[in-house]
């Protein structure tokens, strides 16, 4: 198939696009290159998608209404995983108007594409932020998510809003996944293994917000990714047992689903921690700070619907998980 992914040059989305091209499918990847983090690192996991013959770049905003418009036009896409987005909530405190741009104008440009062009399953990344203020767990796709608790999350739960309104007006089939902490080689800057680990290995503190009594579905990106290309391959078709007078937030009488995607098993961050600790052999000094505006104390995916319609099965625990990282960190930066 041909296949746009959004946020090619982006942590999931080169992954993603990696994926996808091992397996003969075309890629276009777009990708705006944005300095929020290192963009050295984009360019070095575009370079390895740029390697493949039936992978094309495309440098592209997502608010760019007559770039994206021409893209789709251009292109004749089949299917569209869209990744791209502006992500992370601290940074969201401080430059709302930027997930504005990117995560609901650039989404209806893409909504707007696939309605367009025929494309025939839009997959898009939405996030565990959602959930906001919501304590029971698992968090399940079949409980209300009404109170997000920063703009990031916000945006992404309009997306959510927005691909239902494409799915009931245009019948343009729409799956959304709620990612949950999703950590990996070629990771970001921003997360807290690659901080972790970088911070280690110069010598200094690392902190711990929520006195490091956080819980995390840390979720391996291998993982993650075969959970997307899953939920692509599998078009979203309305639900038959949808009732409005009684309706399930996780599907629709249109064509349009949502699921978690995690790896079902909250790991406490001390644990985390100590797992990186045995792996760089370094003892990590701590500094313990306040639960930070916008955060939340836990997550946990409940990832039954996912597992039942897709055959998602996590397989990467987190003792191996940041093996590979750090082998990954350790050859990439020459540590």
């Amino acid at each position: 198939m041909k296949i746009l992914v959004t946020g090619a040059a982006g942590f999931i989305g080169y992954h993603t696009a990696r994926a996808l091209l091992e397996r003969g499918d075309t890629v276009v990847g777009l990708d705006n290159l944005n300095p929020y983090y290192d963009p050295t690192l984009k360019e070095a996991r575009l370079a390895r998608l740029q390697a493949y013959d039936a992978f094309r770049f495309a440098r592209l905003d997502l608010a760019d209404r007559e770039g994206m418009a021409e893209l789709f036009r251009r292109e004749g896409f089949q299917r569209v995983i869209h990744l791209a987005a502006q992500a992370g909530v601290r940074h969201s405190l401080t430059d709302p108007y930027s997930y504005v741009d990117s995560n609901v104008t650039g989404t209806l440009n893409v909504l707007e594409g696939c309605r367009y062009n025929g494309v025939e399953h839009l997959t898009y990344a939405s996030t565990s932020s959602v959930y906001g203020a919501r304590t029971d767990m698992p968090f399940s796709v079949h409980r209300p998510t009404e109170h997000p608790l920063a703009i990031y999350a916000a945006t992404k739960k309009a997306t959510e809003h927005m691909a239902h309104s494409y799915a009931h007006l245009y019948r343009l089939p729409c799956t959304g996944l709620r990612f949950f902490t999703v950590y990996g080689p070629w990771g970001r800057p921003d997360m807290a293994l690659f901080l972790f680990t970088q911070r280690m290995l110069a010598g200094e503190p690392i902190d711990l917000f929520n006195n490091g009594h956080h819980r995390r579905d840390f979720t391996y990106v291998d993982d993650i990714v075969d959970g997307v290309v899953r939920a692509s391959d599998r078009v979203a078709a309305p639900d038959p047992d949808w009732d409005p007078q009684d309706p399930d937030p996780g599907s629709s009488d249109a064509p349009w689903r949502l699921y978690n995607i995690g790896a079902d098993e909250p790991v406490p961050l001390m644990r985390f921690v100590e797992v990186l600790e045995r792996e760089l052999g370094i003892e990590a000094e701590k500094r313990y700070q306040p639960l930070q505006p916008g955060d939340v104390p836990e997550t946990h995916s409940d990832i039954t619907d996912l597992a039942r319609d897709t055959g998602y099965r996590p397989q990467v625990s987190v003792e191996e998980g940041v093996r590979r990282f750090v082998a990954w960190y350790r050859w990439y930066y020459g540590v």
